[in-house]
C-alpha cells in the first residue's frame, strides 16, 4: 500500500500530512521551512511517500529544486486549482490543507506545474528587473509632469530615448528660483538619470545575451520580434518538448478565448489572461509592430492586416500574437528560421 504526502508551505513552517492508499492519515508533523528538515522528518518516521505534493507559491521553486536534489518524489501543483478542492472543507487550517494536498496526491486530481530551469529563472530575473526599471522611470516622469501642472508648467511626454535628457534639462529650467520646486528637481533629476543609466546597461546586457544565443537569433527572424520578445519567450517556455503540438502554446499563454458550455448554452468569450501577463504583453507589442510598423509584406502580415480590417485592430493583434507564439515554438522545435516569401498583396 503506497503512501502520499502533502506539504502546506508558509514562510516559517511546513505542515506535513502523510496518508496511505486508503486515505487514512498515517502521520502529521510540523517542521521549519527547510528542505533538509522535511527530508529528515520522513527519514525519522520511516516514511517513504510515493508522491509528495506542494502548491505553487513564493517558495515553491526553491523548495522543489532542493527536495529534488535530496531524492524526494516532489510534485508542484497549481495552487489556483488546488484551492477549489481545499475550500470544500468548512474549517481552514494548515493541517487541514496539508491533509487535502495529501489526498490530492493519492487520487491524482491535480494539475502539475512546470518548474523552470535555473538558466530560465536567471533570464526571468533580468527581464523582470528591466521591466521594473522602465516602470519606475515612467512613474517618476508621470509624477513630475503631474506635479508641475499645478504651477502651470506643462512638460511634454517622452516617447523617444533622446527626449529623456531633454526632460531633465526642461525640469531644471522650469523650476527657476522657486525653492520648493528646486527641492523637487534636486531630488528627482539624479533619480531619473540613475534609472535611465541602469536601464541602458541592462538593455546592453540583454542584447549581448540575445546575440550569443543561436535560438534567440533564429526567433528574431520573425517580423515584429526583437530581443525582448525572443528572450521572454525562451524564459517562459523553458523547454519546447513540453508541448506535443505547437498550437498548444496559445492555450498555455492564455491567448485563447474562454468557453462555457452547459446543456444548450455554449459561448466563447474573451481570452482568459491567466498565464504569463508580461509574455502576453510582449507578444501583443510584437503583433502591433507587425501590423503597423513592419514595411515588408509576408503571408503573416497580409493575414494580420486583413483580419484587422474585418475585426478591428485589438482583436487582430491578439490573434496575431497567438499566431506569432505558434510560429516561434515551431521555429524552436524545427531548428529553422522564418521564411520570407514574395511580397503579398493586402
Amino acid at each position: 500500500m503506497g503512501q502520499y504526502a502533502g506539504l502546506d508551505v508558509s514562510l516559517k513552517e511546513i505542515s506535513i500530512c502523510v496518508v496511505d492508499g486508503e486515505g487514512a492519515v498515517v502521520q502529521r508533523s510540523t517542521v521549519a521551512t527547510d528542505p533538509e528538515a522535511v527530508a529528515r522528518c520522513f527519514a525519522d518516521k520511516g516514511l517513504r511517500p510515493d508522491r509528495i505534493v506542494h502548491e505553487s507559491g513564493q517558495l515553491s521553486i526553491w523548495l522543489h529544486r532542493q527536495l529534488e536534489k535530496l531524492g524526494l518524489p516532489i510534485i508542484c501543483i497549481d495552487a489556483r486549482l488546488a484551492h477549489k478542492a481545499l475550500s470544500a472543507k468548512l474549517n481552514k487550517s494548515d493541517k487541514a490543507d496539508a491533509e487535502g494536498l495529501a489526498q490530492l496526491a493519492r487520487t491524482g486530481w491535480y494539475s502539475e506545474v512546470h518548474i523552470r530551469s535555473e538558466a530560465s529563472d536567471q533570464l526571468h530575473l533580468l527581464l523582470n528587473a528591466r521591466e521594473r526599471l522602465v516602470r519606475l522611470r515612467k512613474d517618476l516622469e508621470a509624477h513630475v509632469r503631474g506635479a508641475m501642472k499645478a504651477y502651470g508648467l506643462r512638460m511634454c511626454s517622452i516617447s523617444q530615448a533622446r527626449q529623456r535628457a531633454d526632460f531633465r534639462e526642461r525640469l531644471a529650467e522650469a523650476v527657476g528660483d522657486d525653492p520648493f520646486l528646486g527641492v523637487l528637481a534636486d531630488t528627482f533629476i539624479p533619480l531619473h538619470e540613475t534609472l535611465c543609466a541602469a536601464t541602458v546597461d541592462l538593455d546592453a546586457e540583454l542584447k549581448t545575451i540575445a546575440q550569443k544565443s543561436p535560438l534567440a537569433r533564429r526567433l528574431m527572424t520573425v517580423p515584429g520580434v526583437g530581443k525582448m520578445v525572443a528572450l521572454g519567450f525562451i524564459a517562459t517556455v523553458d523547454r519546447a518538448e513540453r508541448f506535443c503540438r505547437c498550437a498548444d502554446i496559445g492555450a498555455f499563454l492564455r491567448l485563447t478565448p474562454r468557453r462555457y458550455q452547459s446543456g444548450e448554452t455554449d459561448w466563447s468569450g474573451r481570452i482568459s489572461k491567466c498565464g504569463s501577463a508580461p509574455m502576453r504583453a510582449l507578444l501583443f507589442e510584437a503583433a502591433s509592430c507587425l501590423i503597423r510598423q513592419v514595411k515588408r509584406f509576408s503571408p503573416l502580415k497580409s493575414w494580420a492586416v486583413r483580419l484587422a480590417g474585418r475585426k478591428g485592430f485589438k482583436k487582430a493583434a491578439v490573434a496575431t500574437a497567438r499566431k506569432i507564439a505558434v510560429i516561434l515554438l515551431t521555429i524552436w522545435k524545427d531548428g529553422t528560421e522564418f521564411e520570407w516569401t514574395k511580397d503579398a498583396a493586402t
